[in-house]
Parts: structure tokens; C-alpha cells; sequence
């Protein structure tokens, strides 16, 4: 069963579980038709205004995460299930008035979708990819979650000029045959691609200098940019760059396909924290490195 894609994460060490960013973007004016602006790292749409769901009638709602995807899901020092996902789950339920008939429970995440369309829970939120096949199989919120790619450089570096006339012959690490490179070669077809057969040989091969800039999953490379092995090293420039083509819709919850009308109700519960700042304050729990 496939993921959210998030290309070159992986599994985090747990001493990097909390660095992230948050997410704000600004692309230049050749970005590609395809590729979305963001301007607030809240992706949901603020132009609905749902009226109130009625979930009287139910009696419980259940939502099926994994422990296997840190900072989204996983268990804490104590054991116990904790996570962006969590919590959003939680707010969801308060923000619903039905925080009484709320259960969170963790399984396997191949089988998650199995589990919903039996009926063992209600929702998955785990970051099951938002696919033609999937959309089929149930009925997805909207995203409340993008991931971008991004650029890191040397601190200090003077490709600031190069960047707005789109890195023209300047040498860019990225990973070879993976949907950054392919991302790269859209977004700057005047750069001069090096691949790599890893995301650890690429930031390397940044930090030793052999490379100008390097291309990558954001989320990865502000795990890296804050990690030891960076070494303070370098930072971002430009961007962030987001795209469904290359990168996919993003994170959204999962419901059974004849069920609708729960989606709907988290859209308007999701809408309503978005609008109150607790989305924001949610990344800014788990994803207290800001990128920008």
C-alpha cells in the first residue's frame, strides 16, 4: 500500500523526530503551470464555510494511525502513540464536540486501508497516499499537509543571482533517477545535474564543497540542515517548490468511500483549527526548525 510520498525521508533517528519547517512558499514567475504557490503553511482551503456537521447519531468514531512515520506518528519515550496525526486527530474530535465516542488506535500501516474498508475504524490518518486507486477505494479530506523540494547551499553562499536567472551551469547534487531529479530538470533546465545514488553521498558531497547546491526533499533536508552531520554547514535558498506532479497531493484523512459525510466533517473541523491558529501551532510543536 503506498504512502504519502516523501521521497527521500526514510526512517528519522529519533533525536530528529521534532525538526521540520514550516511551510510558506514563493515561486518565481517560470515555475511550471502545474507547480502551486503556498502562502501560509495552512494548505487547507479557507474559502469554504461548511455548516456545522451533525454527528448526533454516532456513537464512535475511530481513527487508524501506524508508529512507523516520526514526527506524524509514532511512539514516545514512554510508549506511547504520539504525532502530528495524533494530535490533529484530537483536535479534530474537541472541535467536533465528540471527543467522548473518539478512539485513536495504531496498527501495521499495510493494513490500514484493509482495516478501514472492513470496518475496524473510521478514518485512517497516516498518510495514505492520495492515488487514483486510493480515491476509488475511499474518500480523502482535503490535504492539510504539502511536502515541498528544496534548495540548500554553503552559508554564504553568492548564488542568490543565479538562482532568479535559474542556476544556468551551476553544478546541483541531487538523487539520481528519483522524482527530485526529475523535478530539478523541470524546474531548473539550465542547471547542471550531479547525481548521487544517496541523499546521505549528496549532502555530503554539499558540505565537502564538490557541489554548489544540492536538490531535495525539504523535509529531509531540514532534518540534515539541524543535524550533526550538517555541522552547520549550510542553509536554504529559494523556494519551497511544490508540485502534484512530481511530489503528490500531500497528507489528507482517509474515510470508507460510502462514508462522505465524516470527510466533510473533518473538512469543516480541520477548517475551523486552521482559522483559530491551531494548525500552526501544531507545526510549530513538531516542526519547530523553520526552514525560511
Amino acid at each position: 500500500m503506498m504512502r504519502a510520498r516523501k521521497p527521500t525521508c526514510g526512517r528519522v533517528p529519533a533525536f530528529l523526530r521534532r525538526l521540520c519547517f514550516l511551510l510558506v512558499a514563493s515561486l518565481g514567475a517560470s515555475t511550471p503551470v502545474w507547480a502551486q504557490v503556498v502562502q501560509t503553511p495552512n494548505f487547507h482551503d479557507q474559502a469554504q464555510r461548511a455548516p456545522e456537521p451533525d454527528l448526533s447519531a454516532r456513537t464512535r468514531i475511530r481513527f487508524l494511525t501506524s508508529v512507523d512515520y516520526p514526527p506524524f506518528n509514532f511512539l514516545d519515550g514512554r510508549g506511547q502513540l504520539a504525532g502530528f496525526h495524533v494530535d490533529l486527530a484530537r483536535a479534530i474530535c474537541e472541535e467536533l464536540n465528540v471527543t467522548a465516542i473518539c478512539q485513536i488506535e495504531a496498527r501495521p500501516f499495510a493494513d490500514l486501508a484493509g482495516a478501514l474498508e472492513s470496518g475496524e475504524g473510521d478514518a485512517v490518518i497516516a498518510g495514505l497516499a492520495i492515488t487514483a486507486d486510493n480515491r476509488a477505494r475511499f474518500a480523502f479530506t482535503q490535504p492539510f499537509f504539502r511536502y515541498p523540494a528544496r534548495l540548500a547551499v554553503p552559508k554564504g553562499s553568492d548564488l542568490g543571482g543565479p538562482l532568479a536567472l535559474g542556476l544556468p551551469d551551476v553544478e546541483v547534487g541531487v538523487v539520481a533517477n528519483g522524482a527530485h531529479a526529475a523535478m530539478l530538470q523541470s524546474f531548473f533546465p539550465k542547471a547542471r545535474a550531479v547525481p548521487f545514488e544517496s541523499a546521505e553521498k549528496a549532502q555530503e558531497a554539499l558540505r565537502a564543497g564538490r557541489v554548489k547546491a544540492l536538490f531535495g526533499d525539504g523535509v529531509a533536508l531540514s532534518f540534515w540542515l539541524g543535524s550533526e552531520a550538517a555541522a552547520g554547514c549550510c542553509e536554504f535558498l529559494g523556494g519551497p517548490y511544490l508540485s502534484d506532479r512530481f511530489l503528490g497531493e500531500g497528507l489528507a484523512i482517509a474515510v470508507r468511500a460510502d462514508d462522505p459525510q465524516l470527510a466533510a466533517a473533518f473538512d469543516y473541523a480541520i477548517g475551523r483549527i486552521v482559522r483559530e491558529g491551531g494548525l500552526s501551532e501544531l507545526l510549530l510543536r513538531y516542526f519547530p526548525i523553520s526552514a525560511f
